[in-house]
């Protein structure tokens, strides 16, 4: 009988609850805040609009990414299969979910392993920050690199879900000086992640300060791992407490906006409830070099890699509309453009 690890069951509960149960945050995101001023006469050919984006010296084929979602059971490498394909079919960024199981028991690698699926996209490995307080170190995080042969690794902040979950590892001291030895000890970019409560200007400086230069926000406004955390709850205080934090965190837009004037010269992923195209370019106009979702790919992965790619052409249609319609030829232009303003 195949090993369970306790790590690899909860991936399975965290596929099954944001599949079946609303986890959304009972914040927005504030990006309905923003609306672009629009043009009547935008002196543009739509079918020139240049969505392609240099990121880690490497060339995306758009801003919209595919975030950090799931691995470790057989359910999560199909799952890992339909989203890699896609995204090697579109010539977008992906993030695999937590490594951690891999490490735990290594037959668990090839639900993480991709590269057979798209081996030209820019992918993200990924681990748990707080796990280089629990026995990770420099060579852990080489591994996980190594595994799915990853151009940067994320290690991921969830201090917050950490507290919740009974079996949490929720020592996060000391943490920013082992940070700073993975960021200083490997050849590939590190980029520090929050899971969905976004990252506060002061701690982003703490991190930029050691040698981390880019972030993927993750900020409140889409699922709440509190939420998620409530209904993995054993007992009905495990839940209530759970409970209590639904409306915790930054919003995206407001942690995209105040980081980006804070370090312009981070590397600023955008993710946490982005939901379609427009979400996209508001993020990438605030300040973002690229926008993630999750929620979105996991429900079109289950389904297919035609579903996945579809929603890719969708979305990045939508980004090209409402660059056009807002007279935005390029993303550098709309990283730098006055035509967003915030309306409430």
């Amino acid at each position: 009988m195949k090993k369970v690890t306790n790590t690899s069951s909860r991936k399975a509960d965290h596929i099954r609850i944001n599949l079946e149960e609303q986890v959304t945050s009972s914040l927005t995101t504030r990006l309905e805040e923003y609306r672009f001023i629009h043009e009547a006469l935008p002196d543009l050919d739509l079918a020139g609009i240049d969505l392609t984006a240099s990121i880690f010296n490497s060339e995306v084929q758009s801003p919209l990414y595919i975030s950090s979602m799931t691995g470790g059971t057989e359910e999560a490498a199909r799952i890992n299969r339909n989203l890699s394909l896609a995204a090697q079919q579109a010539g977008i960024a992906m993030g695999v979910g937590s490594q951690r199981a891999a490490l735990e028991d290594p037959s668990l690698a090839p639900s993480f392993q991709i590269r057979q699926y798209a081996p030209d996209i820019l992918l993200f490995a990924n681990l748990g920050a707080v796990q280089l307080n629990y026995g990770i170190g420099v060579d852990g995080c080489r591994k996980v690199i190594d595994m799915i042969e990853a151009d940067a690794l994320i290690l991921h902040l969830n201090a917050l879900q950490e507290a919740l979950q009974p079996e949490g590892d929720s020592n996060f001291k000391g943490l920013l000086n082992k940070i700073e030895q993975v960021a200083a000890s490997i050849d590939r970019p590190v980029i520090i992640k929050e899971v969905g409560w976004g990252i506060s200007v002061s701690t982003a400086k703490r991190l930029y300060d050691v040698g981390v230069t880019a972030f993927d926000i993750a900020g409140s406004g889409g699922t709440s791992w509190s939420q998620v955390e409530m209904y993995r709850a054993k007992t009905d205080s495990q839940a209530r407490i759970a409970s209590q934090f639904i409306n915790w965190g930054i919003p995206t837009a407001e942690a995209i906006s105040q980081l980006s004037a804070a370090l312009p010269d981070a590397t600023i992923l955008a993710s946490g409830g982005l939901k379609n195209g427009v979400d996209i370019a508001k993020s990438i106009a605030l300040g973002a070099d690229l926008g993630g979702m999750a929620s979105p790919f996991l429900k079109a992965a289950v389904i297919s890699q035609e579903a996945v790619y579809d929603f890719i052409t969708e979305t990045n249609q939508v980004i090209k509309i409402a660059m056009f319609a807002a007279g935005i030829k390029d993303l550098k232009a709309l990283k730098k453009t006055h035509k967003l303003v915030k309306v409430t």
